[in-house]
């Protein structure tokens, strides 16, 4: 007989998984069972410092209380409608968030990659029934070492081999430029393009950040071909670089916008795309849709958490905490660190092959209570909730000084 979960140690959690979950995940061999705010504790009741923050799922760190309490609520209340009926929390919900961002109209989802799709889906409409291109014909021009999720139609414009082998055939349609190349990109953009999708800054590529002036090249020229301007703020977005939005950096406003893990506050799953009306506006009733998108306790979860981003409170703490980060990662230059890109709370750190992996200084972290995640070999991601604390950031940096040295 199996024991009961509550007697059973990390080792046992940890074997019991293989026989029975896929193993598409490579994760660090630590139990979680707890966690308040920037801390999570595991079942023999260890504590870590999180700094990952569930790829940015977790902006206002774990339970944050004002979330918790908006779930609560609405738990009492109503779960789902599915989108057969109205429900009382989705316009409010829909309003904020175009306020939020400066756009016109809501199309509410639940994954990350959801959206992404759901992206594809209105700007190929949009390209037929607006600019015109012919049917079937329209493209979507993409960059290289993106990562905007893993179903069959968004790998098939992946260029990391480890998400694609295995998974063909794959989708038409897209057409591949380098990143942060607008030579590249002019080149790329012809009569049939409907929309050019990049990350404002590549997360999962190890936070590449792209030349000042890219993003403002980027929505002129887009702007000037006549085709949409999709910009992935998955990760990017909500307070984690210091602005509501990586674009925001350079004040452009895409035609439409990809939102989601932060948006559900750690709590639910939440995305959307935003887009200005004559966009979203393509779309009719039975071209698209999904059963728990705009559910009732998603939107209540969402306004509470566009409520807190309305204070400004937490894009001011990205920033001036940022400094703290990207100062502490300058002292390590040279240090056992080859280089790294931040930008907020939000860092790509290079380790130098000769000391280890990315995932062996992560394991390394983990054994000193810190909780990080390594990208592409020796490349490590930091990216804190953004309620952590000054004295904790820098003790997290002086636990990397440590198991570097």
């Amino acid at each position: 007989m199996t024991a009961p979960a509550r007697t059973r140690t990390s080792d046992d959690l940890i074997r019991a998984e293989g026989p029975v979950l896929a193993h598409n995940y490579h994760p660090l061999p630590v139990v979680v069972a707890r966690a308040e705010g920037t801390w999570v504790e595991d079942v023999e009741g260890r504590r870590y410092l999180d700094m990952l923050s569930g790829y940015s799922a977790l902006n206002f760190g774990h339970r944050h209380p004002a979330l918790i309490e908006a779930a609560h609520r609405q738990l009492d209340q109503l779960t789902l409608t599915s989108r057969a009926f109205h429900n009382d929390r989705l316009a409010e919900f829909a309003e904020r968030l175009a306020a939020l961002t400066s756009l016109d109209m809501v199309l509410p989802m639940n994954t990350g990659a959801e959206a992404v799709e759901s992206g594809i889906k209105v700007a190929r409409k949009w390209a037929y029934d607006v600019k015109g291109v012919p049917a079937d014909q329209a493209t979507i021009v993409v960059a290289a070492d993106n990562f905007h999720g893993r179903t069959t139609t968004i790998v098939s414009f992946s260029t990391d081999e480890t998400a694609r082998a295995g998974f063909g055939p794959f989708t038409p349609g897209f057409t591949i430029v380098p990143y942060n190349d607008l030579a590249a990109l002019e080149e790329a953009v012809d009569e049939n393009t409907a929309a050019v999708l990049i990350e404002p800054i590549q997360g999962e590529a190890g936070v590449v950040i792209p030349d000042e002036g890219y993003l403002t090249g980027v929505r002129e020229l887009t702007r000037r071909k006549g085709c949409l301007f999709i910009a992935d703020e998955i990760q990017s977005g909500l307070g984690r670089t210091g602005r509501t939005l990586a674009v925001d950096h350079e004040d452009v406003v895409p035609d439409v916008l990809l939102l989601g893990k932060a948006l559900g506050g750690g709590i639910v799953p939440v995305s959307a795309v935003v887009a200005r009306r004559e966009v979203l506006g393509v779309l009719h009733p039975g071209e698209h849709g999904s059963t728990f998108g705009g559910n009732p306790l998603a939107a209540a979860v969402g306004i509470a958490v566009l409520e807190l981003l309305e204070t400004g409170e937490f894009q001011r703490r990205a920033a001036e905490l940022g400094v703290i980060l990207r100062d502490g990662l300058t002292e390590l230059v040279g240090k056992g660190v080859l280089g790294f890109r931040s930008r907020g709370l939000w860092a790509g750190v290079d380790i130098d092959p000769a000391i280890g992996t990315g995932r062996e200084i992560s394991e390394r972290l983990m054994r000193e209570g810190i909780l990080a995640k390594d990208t592409h070999g020796s490349t490590i991601r930091l990216a804190p909730p953004l309620t952590i604390t000054a004295e904790e950031l820098r003790s997290a940096l002086g636990t990397l000084e440590r198991v570097l040295g």
